[in-house]
């Protein structure tokens, strides 16, 4: 099935499911065949969630949600794709490791990952049916990777690592242990969260509400990036919200807050924010040095 055929067939199916003409138990076999079809793209890499086009601009707000070389955009016919695929199916009993459990979308099959070269661990490394993974990635046990996820080529997902539904994850990425990247599934309309190639997120990282991680940044453990908590750019000298700018070696600090002086407060209150600067090359050699688990 073409993709212009696919894009056609999940859109006239969710103006139906939208319309409440058509439901889990009416849908028939046309509508499971076509979302069989659409997770089958998704897990070949044909169709994403999400993809860079235009040109970045500055919002009205200072926040800027877009990479240097172009705005991250959600596809939103594929987001009702995967949504279809929760509406229109029924939960049933489903069994994975010898443990019974009920779900809409079944666990992806994996047989075509070793001939790509990529390596998933035992015990524990869940790949949700629709998921993308690219050639040469390694995904450790316990770790999930959502339906509607992208995993890159050569990327590393470690141990105790979730991949949200819709989730972006570019080429020679690593994401250090119990590292959390969300997803963004609803609205149709919004960009998930987005990692660009040769980042590397330390130890602990989340990542959530749609940020953008800019290409060959490295992020410092336990480091939150949400728009809700502002980026200190000392390279570009601006606060920004949204992203994290490509180049950048980001870590936590904490800034004074606008509740100022408060009883409740021994010397003031502060808040949570990101410092970004410049990469120097003794950061870049470091994180290079993770190649040799590649080899």
């Amino acid at each position: 099935m073409s993709q212009a055929t696919l894009r056609s067939e999940i859109e006239d199916l969710w103006q139906r499911y939208q319309d409440d003409e058509m439901d889990a138990e009416s849908a028939g076999a046309d509508a499971a065949d076509t979302l069989e079809a659409f997770l089958d793209a998704l897990e070949a890499g044909e169709v994403r969630a999400a993809e860079k086009s235009g040109s970045a601009e500055r919002s009205s707000t200072g926040s800027r949600t877009t990479s240097e070389n172009g705005e991250w955009e959600a596809n939103e016919w594929v987001k009702e794709g995967i949504l279809l695929n929760f509406g229109l199916r029924e939960t049933e009993a489903r069994e994975y490791g010898g443990v019974r459990y009920h779900d809409v979308v079944p666990l992806r099959d994996t047989a075509d990952l070793g001939e790509r070269g990529t390596r998933n661990t035992p015990d524990g490394t869940t790949i949700r049916r629709g998921a993308y993974l690219g050639e040469d990635c390694i995904v450790m046990s316990p770790s999930f990777v959502n339906v509607g996820a992208s995993v890159g080529d050569g990327t590393l997902v470690d141990s105790a690592d979730t991949v949200g539904s819709c989730a972006q994850v570019g080429e020679n990425v690593k994401l250090g242990a119990n590292t959390l990247i969300g997803g963004v599934l609803e609205p149709v309309e919004d960009a998930p969260v987005i990692v660009e190639d040769d980042v590397s997120l330390g130890a602990g990282c989340r990542v959530t509400s749609g940020f953008v991680v800019g290409e060959g940044s490295v992020v410092g453990e336990n480091t939150l990036l949400t728009p809700r908590i502002p980026v200190y750019d000392l390279v570009e000298e601006e606060v920004i919200y949204g992203e994290l700018p490509p180049k950048r070696r980001a870590f936590t600090r904490f800034v004074e807050s606008s509740v100022g002086e408060h009883d409740l407060f021994d010397g003031g209150a502060y808040k949570p924010a990101v410092v970004a600067t410049s990469i120097e090359q003794e950061t870049l050699e470091a994180a290079a040095k993770e190649d040799t688990l590649r080899e």
